[in-house]
């Protein structure tokens, strides 16, 4: 199996609260360390009441600072929002606080709905490869002449990611010589184009030699596969929820709720979250070593959107095989 690394949104679950999600996701990030997973990224979102991670940095900086080995990263930074200098000198402030542990992901989305984003009045918009650049620049080793330097952030070791869910971000990290962040965990409609034009495009660069490609990929592991099944109706709930424009903490599960579903929800819970396995480590491991095979993913991002804490610490627990990666 290729290395394995998780995504954590710090869901906000029915009947808690935003204090208990950051401490369930720090918890959760110390039991994952100690597991061997090789990265905990957390995701920026706003509006959103089911997602505590919208100051990232912070939570990142609440998390690295619980755990010892693991990296601990943004996936991502929604860079429309954010001036570059201000992203450097967050993910410099993180790389001096935790040397070597920090992953710093870009996507081009706001994250947001659109008056949401309005609000968070990033002013003059420019474009998002330029906005790359641009902070790419600042993490390069300072020059005494340079006359705006990211403080800190200069010289430190911050290695970027591109993220996408489409073949814009594909190409733009095949041409910056950067690793590549696929969101097939509920956006997988382009995957395969997406990995296809990322590889056959990828120039080499001073981060990365040859492409880098990770994909996000839901699980939900119990004892046995029906277990793992009621696991996952906390998610469908939050998809159905979002679809019809009443987003709300992540529900309870409830055992035979996507049959439940008139069909059309039903078949777009089945598009949207086609790249997950459900159920007994062995079904979802064999699920999982299907998927790396289909696609070539030299890491897998996994996803548990799973309303019990206990449950979801065990989740990741159970499908766990060990592994290594380069940066």
């Amino acid at each position: 199996m290729v290395p394995l690394s998780v995504l954590d949104l710090s869901p906000i679950v029915e009947g808690s609260d935003a204090a208990r999600s950051l401490w369930c996701s720090r918890d959760l990030a110390q039991h994952c360390e100690r597991a061997g997973y090789q990265r905990f990224w957390l995701a920026e979102h706003h509006n959103m009441p089911g997602i505590a991670s919208a100051a990232t940095a912070v939570v990142i900086g609440h998390v690295a600072g619980g755990t010892k080995t693991i990296r601990v990263g943004a996936g991502g930074i929604m860079l429309p929002n954010h001036a570059p200098l201000m992203v450097a000198e967050q993910f410099g402030t993180l790389a001096a606080l935790y040397p070597g542990r920090i992953d710093l992901g870009l996507g081009r989305a706001p994250g947001t709905d659109p008056r949401t984003s309005r609000a968070l009045r990033r002013g003059e918009s420019t474009e998002f490869p330029q906005d790359v650049m641009e902070l790419q620049a600042y993490f390069q080793a300072s020059d005494p002449d340079q006359a705006v330097r990211a403080v800190p952030g200069a010289g430190l070791d911050v290695p970027i990611w591109i993220l996408g869910s489409s073949t814009f971000g594909a190409q733009l990290a095949a041409a910056l010589g950067l690793p590549f962040a696929f969101a097939s965990h509920f956006a997988p409609q382009q995957m395969h184009e997406a990995l296809a034009l990322y590889r056959s495009r990828f120039e080499p660069s001073e981060q990365l030699q040859k492409p880098y490609a990770m994909l996000g990929y839901n699980v939900f592991a119990a004892d046995t596969d029906a277990e793992g099944e009621v696991l996952a109706t906390s998610m469908q709930q939050a998809f159905v929820n979002l679809r019809t424009g009443r987003p709300r903490p992540i529900p309870p599960p409830v055992p035979g709720y996507l049959d439940a579903l008139p069909p059309a929800f039903r078949a777009g819970i089945e598009e949207v979250l086609a790249c997950s396995a459900i159920g007994s480590p062995q079904t979802v491991r064999a699920k999982m070593e299907r998927f790396v095979a289909d696609t070539g993913a030299d890491e897998l991002m996994i996803a548990s959107m799973i309303f019990d804490h206990d449950a979801r610490v065990r989740s990741y627990a159970l499908i766990m095989p060990g592994g290594s990666a380069p940066r």
